[in-house]
């Protein structure tokens, strides 16, 4: 785990701790398809930042980006992620690039738990590319791009997460439990009024990944 930093505990440590918990990290880091299991396994409601936002404004992230561009959309975002990082008792997967805005660092930061998935731009790679609905990736070079994205990026995740784990090609499920044994006591006691994350066991995260490229769909826009 990396430093520590300031956030509100409950009053009675045996109490429930029942502040988000915010997943950070790359596109194709693996954040969706370890937050729902996650949320499945601690009894909490899961929520992707980039599918609610997607709901919110009717059309897909990329349509998004084709007619606000990257500002515009992180500004929709900026005021999301305000409203959800307020929730209790849920998972957050966060879009990749939340943590650019200095204000959303903060919030983050004070308003959960954060975990960063850290993986590799070699495994980046392999999980994203066949994608051809990331926005940053319609570029002549997506390979450099992730990881000049990766390097801009990764100092950022650091600073606002609480827990830093590695996302390889571990089996989620071992990942999942990785993390559970990692987080504040409180937050493993039972939400109330929760509906649970859904789940699918066995599969490795590249090959959760990998399945969903072949029906179009992301693990999260970015």
């Amino acid at each position: 785990m990396n430093r520590s930093h300031a956030m509100t505990m409950p009053a009675d440590p045996h109490a429930a701790d029942t502040r988000p918990v915010i997943l950070v990290g790359m596109m194709g880091a693996g954040k969706t398809t370890v937050g729902r299991r996650l949320a499945a396994r601690l009894g909490r409601r899961f929520v992707d930042a980039d599918r609610a936002l997607e709901e919110r404004c009717g059309v897909t992230v990329s349509t998004i980006f084709e007619l606000e561009g990257e500002q515009g959309f992180r500004r929709r975002e900026r005021a999301l992620l305000a409203e959800l990082a307020a929730s209790a008792g849920i998972v957050l997967a966060t879009g990749g690039g939340a943590v650019l805005d200095e204000g959303n660092r903060a919030l983050l930061r004070d308003s959960g738990f954060v975990v960063y998935l850290n993986a590799s731009a070699a495994d980046l790679w392999l999980r994203l590319r066949r994608d051809r609905t990331r926005p940053l990736l319609q570029t002549a070079d997506p390979r450099r791009q992730i990881e000049r994205l990766l390097t801009e990026r990764d100092p950022l995740y650091r600073s606002v997460a609480h827990l830093v784990v590695q996302s390889a090609r571990q089996p989620i499920d071992e990942l999942v439990l990785h993390i559970t044994g990692l987080l504040p006591p409180g937050i493993l006691l039972p939400q109330s009024d929760q509906t649970p994350g859904d789940a699918q066991s066995g599969a490795r995260i590249g090959d959760q990944m990998d399945n969903w490229r072949t029906d179009g769909q992301g693990d999260e826009c970015q």
